[in-house]
């Protein structure tokens, strides 16, 4: 073992010092400290690596859940640049701050929310910021946020393997992720984009969840998969992980979306995927 690494080891090194090491890579880099009023159990990331499969569906889905069970739950926005989360559960105005740090808004079932349309003066005002600015407000979310004590946040990361979603499994002590896709051609691809980036970050991956997975006839009942036969467990098996749901184009979930009112949403779909993700 290497002088540096036993220093490490030893805790006898700081960010500043830590951040030359040879060892300090991927997943290894010195994370940032969570706000001093904070303690949480489990950190877990949902990622996809397009846009437009219903990521925060599943983080919320995910998150409503796990709060259901009786967990303590909390959602960091970090899509910064297209947040939806606050919409899905009617959460409106500022969010509050003092001297200790900015304190999250709570849903109608108890969980936990942050996103920068919370710090923003209206809902619909663009965020054009750089790259580094944008992870720099994701690092904010943990370091400067009031989350109390949570056993899950969940983290909905903006699509892709860029910025932001480096320094989310760079910064924060990631536990593992959920990735989500479509049944369209392109899948596999897709899917293994973000597996790669996890595996590189040495972040494990929990599952994957596929969404718009068919449409179901209201008069028969028939499956029709508009977007064509699901690819998701050849994906899975390729990368060998669990597909922990299938999502179809669900018209009463999409109501409670547009009303605001996704605290009441329990997504049946999505009832099993808690034994898969860590246990507090």
């Amino acid at each position: 073992m290497s002088e540096e690494k036993k220093q490490c080891d030893n805790k006898s090194c700081d960010k500043e010092s830590c951040a030359g090491c040879s060892h300090a890579k991927g997943n290894g880099v010195p994370k940032e400290q969570l706000n001093a009023h904070s303690k949480i159990t489990k950190v877990i990331g949902v990622v996809s690596g397009k846009g437009g499969v219903g990521k925060s569906m599943v983080t919320a889905s995910l998150a409503n859940e796990m709060a259901y069970q009786g967990f303590r739950v909390g959602i960091m926005d970090a899509d910064i640049t297209g947040p939806s989360i606050p919409r899905m559960y009617g959460l409106k105005g500022s969010a509050v701050a003092d001297d200790k740090g900015i304190y999250p808004m709570v849903t109608g079932n108890d969980i936990k929310v942050m996103s920068i349309n919370l710090l923003l003066p209206q809902e619909d005002a663009p965020v054009i910021w750089r790259g580094p600015i944008l992870a720099n407000m994701v690092k904010q979310f943990w370091t400067d946020v009031i989350w109390g004590e949570l056993d899950y946040l969940f983290v909905d990361m903006p699509p892709g393997t860029g910025d932001v979603p480096l320094t989310v499994f760079q910064s924060l002590p990631i536990d593992g992720i959920v990735i989500v896709s479509s049944p369209q051609e392109l899948v596999q691809m897709i899917v293994k984009k973000a597996y790669n980036m996890a595996e590189m970050m040495h972040v494990p991956v929990f599952g994957l969840v596929e969404n718009y997975s068919y449409v179901k006839c209201p008069d028969c009942g028939k499956k029709i998969y508009v977007f064509g036969e699901s690819k998701i467990d050849a994906a899975a098996a390729e990368v060998q992980v669990p597909v922990i749901g299938k999502m179809p184009l669900d018209s009463d979930i999409a109501a409670a979306v547009d009303a605001g009112q996704f605290a009441g949403v329990l997504n049946t779909y999505l009832s099993g995927a808690g034994e898969y993700l860590p246990q507090v």
